[in-house]
């Protein structure tokens, strides 16, 4: 598994509380949803080159 860099990220507190339904509707974790929600939008946006 590769190193992951922990960091603070300030959400609004609705966002949050979205985020961890959905999170919580796929069987993940809230950390778990937010990195396949980021990584997502990065393939999709070509700024990451896909597996």
């Amino acid at each position: 598994m590769a190193d992951k860099k922990p960091f603070v990220l300030r959400l609004d507190p609705e966002l949050l509380k979205a985020v961890e339904k959905w999170a919580s509707d796929e069987f993940r974790s809230t950390n778990g949803q937010l990195e396949w929600i980021i990584s997502k939008a990065l393939k999709d946006a070509g700024r990451v080159k896909q597996k």
